[in-house]
C-alpha cells in the first residue's frame, strides 16, 4: 500500500496561500529586477532569500552577482532510499554539505524508494540538486507515472535556461522523449525521440536513463546503450556568431507535472496525451500519480582547465553573456544566513523584533504548476509551442495548481493575456510570517 499525505499538512499548506495575495515584480533580458528585490527566479518573479538560490538568473536580475553563487559540482551517489538528504525549499540556505535535493511539492518514501507525488488538482513535485554540474555525467534509475496529461521529467537545467531534456508523457509508455535548449531561445527542432524493444512500459519497468555531457556534445542514453547524440559541432549560429549548445552549471532537477491540465494551452494539453482524468482508477486506488525514483549519481566532469571546471565553492557569471566563458569558477560563499538575504547581503538575518520591519518580500519563488525547464521560454519572451514548460516549482499537496504565466508558452495559467495573475509566492510579513512558512515545510518534511 502506498504511503498517504498527512491530512494536516494539506491543511496547513492550503492556508499559506494567504500568504501571497500580490504578485512578485517581474523580471526579464529587458526588464531588471529592482534593488531591493534584486533576484530573477526561473519563474521571472523578482525576490529575495530563495530566489537568489536555485533558477536565480543573473541576467535578468538586478547585477550579477545579486544571485548566490552556485554550489559547484561533486559527484554523488544518491540512493533514494529516504528523504533524510531532500529539504523543503522553505529550508534551504545554500548549504549543499546539508543536503542532495530541494523540494517542492511532497516526496514521499516507499519500499525503499523516493516518490514524486501529484494529488488530484495538484501541480505535482520537483526536486532539484542542491550542486550543480559544468558538463559530466547524471544517471537516474526510475519508473514514470502513467496516464493520459501526466508528465515524467529528468532534465538539466542551468540559471541562465540552458537545457537538457528526458520526458515521459503517461499515455506513451514506450518512448522516451530528449530535448535541448541554449538560453531559453525557443527553437522546436531540437527534440528527438528514443524507441527500443527493451523499453515497452516505463511505468513499470526499471530503467537507468543517462546523460553525457562534454563541452562537444550531448547523449542520452537508456540501460547504458546511446539513443541520441547530438554535437556542438552542429549548433553554431552565424547571425549570433555564438554556439546554440547547453554550456552552463545546471542543476538536476526530478518532476511529475499536469501537461494535461484543463488551464493549459492546447498545444500542450495534446502533447501530453490528452486532459488529465482526477478521478482516475490510479487517483481513487492511491490518491495521486507518481513517479519512483530509485538513485541517482552524478559524475562531475574531469579538466583541470574551464571550461568544466569543480575547484572553487561556487559558479558566478561576470558577463551577461551567459556563456561558458563568463563562468566563474570561486571560492565565493553560497550559504545565506536567513531567506532575507540576497547575494549583496549573504548575512543578512531576520529581525529580532517584528516590529521593526513591517516590509513585504518575497522569499519562496514559483511553486508553480509548470512543468521543468522553460521549454526554450526566457522569462517574459517569445511564443511557446508544445512540450515542458516555464518553471519546475509545485504547490504543495492539496493546493490547486496556480503557475506563473508568461506572455509565451504557459504551463497551468488562468486566461490568456494574464501575466503570472495565478503565481503563488510565499512571502514574508515579518518574522511572524516566517515562523509560519517554517512550520509549513516541517509538515513537508517525511
Amino acid at each position: 500500500m502506498l504511503p498517504s499525505i498527512p491530512t494536516v499538512a494539506v491543511a496547513l499548506l492550503g492556508a499559506t496561500t494567504v500568504l501571497a495575495q500580490d504578485s512578485a515584480p517581474q523580471c526579464s533580458l529587458t526588464k531588471k529586477c529592482p534593488k531591493e528585490t534584486p533576484c530573477c527566479s526561473q519563474y521571472g518573479q523578482c525576490g529575495v532569500g530563495a530566489y537568489c538560490l536555485g533558477g536565480c538568473d543573473p541576467r535578468m536580475s538586478f547585477s550579477l552577482d545579486s544571485c548566490v553563487p552556485e554550489p559547484v559540482c561533486e559527484s554523488r551517489t544518491m540512493k533514494m532510499e529516504n528523504t533524510d538528504r531532500i529539504v523543503d525549499a522553505s529550508k534551504y540556505l545554500g548549504d549543499a554539505s546539508k543536503a542532495d535535493w530541494v523540494a517542492q511539492g511532497t516526496p514521499l518514501t516507499h519500499g525503499g524508494n523516493v516518490l514524486l507525488t501529484m494529488p488530484a488538482h495538484s501541480a505535482g513535485t520537483v526536486l532539484a540538486s542542491t550542486v550543480y554540474m559544468w558538463y559530466g555525467n547524471v544517471k537516474a534509475r526510475m519508473k514514470t507515472s502513467k496516464d493520459a496529461g501526466v508528465v515524467t521529467a529528468f532534465i538539466l537545467l542551468s540559471d541562465v535556461k540552458d537545457e537538457i531534456d528526458f520526458e515521459w508523457v503517461g499515455s506513451e509508455l514506450d518512448i522516451v522523449q530528449t530535448n535541448y535548449y541554449f538560453q531559453g531561445i525557443p527553437n522546436y527542432t531540437h527534440s528527438g525521440n528514443i524507441t527500443d524493444s527493451s523499453i515497452k512500459n516505463t511505468n513499470t519497468e526499471w530503467h537507468t536513463y543517462e546523460i553525457r555531457w562534454t563541452p562537444e556534445k550531448i547523449e542520452w542514453l537508456v540501460d547504458d546503450k546511446v539513443g541520441r547524440t547530438w554535437e556542438k559541432s552542429k549548433t553554431w549560429n552565424s547571425t549570433t556568431n555564438q554556439w546554440e549548445f547547453p554550456q552552463t552549471p545546471s542543476r538536476v532537477q526530478l518532476s511529475i507535472w499536469p501537461g494535461g491540465d484543463e488551464k493549459n494551452a492546447k498545444g500542450t494539453v495534446d502533447w501530453a496525451g490528452g486532459y488529465i482524468d482526477w478521478e482516475s482508477e490510479a487517483i481513487k486506488k492511491d490518491k495521486y500519480y507518481y513517479a519512483t525514483v530509485s538513485e541517482v549519481t552524478i559524475e562531475c566532469y574531469k579538466t583541470d582547465k574551464a571550461p568544466g571546471t569543480n575547484k572553487g565553492k561556487g559558479y558566478t557569471y561576470n558577463d551577461a553573456k551567459g556563456t561558458n566563458d563568463t563562468v566563474v569558477d570561486g571560492d565565493d560563499n553560497t550559504v545565506l544566513k536567513s531567506l532575507l538575504g540576497t547575494g549583496l547581503d549573504m548575512d543578512k538575518d531576520y529581525p529580532k523584533d517584528p516590529s521593526e520591519s513591517s516590509a513585504t518580500q518575497d522569499v519562496i519563488p514559483g511553486l508553480s504548476g509548470g512543468g521543468p525547464g522553460t521549454n526554450g521560454q526566457a522569462a517574459g519572451g517569445a511564443n511557446g509551442g508544445s512540450g515542458s514548460g516555464l518553471g519546475s516549482g509545485a504547490t504543495p499537496a492539496g493546493s490547486s495548481p496556480n503557475a506563473a504565466c508568461t506572455d509565451g508558452f504557459q504551463q497551468v495559467c488562468g486566461a490568456s493575456g494574464d501575466q503570472n495573475n495565478g503565481a503563488r509566492s510565499d512571502r514574508m510579513y515579518g518574522a511572524s510570517a516566517f515562523a509560519a512558512l517554517v512550520a509549513v515545510g516541517a509538515m513537508l518534511w517525511l
